[in-house]
């Protein structure tokens, strides 16, 4: 499996990539993996301002149900709207290209000093085994 270094992660297995203040958040392929075809993702969080750590929606897979944890505290400015069902509705492009197309949403840093928490490359790798 593939962890980029550009991005940094979390230990509930969520990606952020920071451009600026924005940051663009999905979850990893470790996640994605683990959790098998996705078939719907739900955040109904757009506008809000959610903590780090707080829930911001939740991603449906065959197996399974999983809420979506903020890596770090900000405005969800973004939805997918790939993966949004009133849109393009392709859920499975988290399998897909998880870092990439796949991502889930955009947000504006509240306190970009959280990042600092977060772990790199290597260390989700560890996590992760």
């Amino acid at each position: 499996m593939q962890y980029p270094d550009n991005l940094k992660y979390t230990k509930e297995h969520e990606w952020i990539l920071i451009e600026g203040n924005t940051g663009t958040i999905g979850i990893t392929e470790f996640a994605q993996s683990e959790l098998g075809e996705i078939v719907y993702v739900e955040v109904d969080t757009v506008g809000e301002t959610i903590a780090r750590d707080d829930v911001f929606g939740t991603v449906e897979a065959v197996k399974t149900t999983s809420d979506l944890f903020m890596p770090v505290s900000g405005k969800i400015i973004a939805f997918n709207e790939e993966i949004d069902e009133k849109e393009g509705d392709n859920p499975a492009i988290i399998n897909e290209d998880p870092y990439g197309r796949g991502w889930v949403i955009k947000v504006e840093l509240t306190d970009p000093s959280e990042l600092d928490d977060l772990m790199d490359a290597a260390a989700y790798t560890a996590l992760v085994g």
